[in-house]
C-alpha cells in the first residue's frame, strides 16, 4: 500500500517538474521571439531613417529592406506555427548574395571571377529551394490520407489534415 502511495507521489512530482520545465522553456521561447522581432523591426526602421537622411535610395538599400522583411516574416511564422521553414533562411541568403553581387558590380572593381562564384552560389541556393519544395510535397511531415482509400470511424486517419512543409 505504501508503495502505491510512493509511486503516485513520484508521478505527481514528475508531472509538476515537467509542467514547470515546459513553462520556463516556453516563456524563454516567447521572450526571445519578441526580442528578435523587436530588434529586427528596430534595425529596419533605423536603416530606413538613414536612407531618408541620405536623400537617395539605391538598389542595395531596397534589398537590405527585403532582408529585414524576410527576417520579420520568419519570426512571425515561427511565432504562429512553432516551425521554422528552411526555405525562408535560403531566401534570406539569396537576397543577401544578390545584394552583395549588385554592390560589388556597381560600386567596386570591374566584374571578375567573384561574380561567377556569387551567381553560382545563388543558383545553388535556388536549386536547394527546389529540392526542399519537392521533398516537402513528396514526403510531408504530417501523414496525409490516400484519396483512393476509404476512411471511416476508427480508421485512425484524419481527412482534414493537409500536407506539411519543411
Amino acid at each position: 500500500m505504501r508503495v502505491n502511495k510512493a509511486e503516485k507521489l513520484r508521478r505527481q512530482v514528475h508531472e509538476l517538474a515537467e509542467s514547470m520545465g515546459n513553462l520556463f522553456v516556453e516563456t524563454f521561447h516567447y521572450l526571445a521571439l519578441f526580442a528578435i522581432g523587436a530588434v529586427t523591426a528596430w534595425a529596419a526602421v533605423m536603416e530606413f531613417l538613414q536612407m531618408v537622411e541620405k536623400g537617395n535610395i539605391s538598389i542595395d538599400d531596397i534589398l537590405l529592406l527585403f532582408i529585414y522583411l524576410e527576417l520579420g516574416a520568419m519570426v512571425g511564422i515561427y511565432f504562429k506555427t512553432n516551425h521554422m521553414p528552411v526555405r525562408f533562411l535560403i531566401y534570406v541568403a539569396i537576397t543577401a548574395l544578390t545584394r552583395l553581387l549588385i554592390s560589388n558590380v556597381s560600386h567596386h572593381n570591374p566584374p571578375d571571377m567573384g561574380v561567377v562564384y556569387l551567381t553560382g552560389a545563388i543558383l545553388l541556393l535556388a536549386f536547394a529551394i527546389l529540392v526542399v519544395r519537392y521533398a516537402s510535397s513528396q514526403f510531408p511531415s504530417v501523414k496525409i490520407e490516400n484519396p483512393h482509400r476509404k476512411t471511416g470511424a476508427g480508421s485512425g486517419e484524419h481527412p482534414e489534415v493537409e500536407k506539411g512543409e519543411l
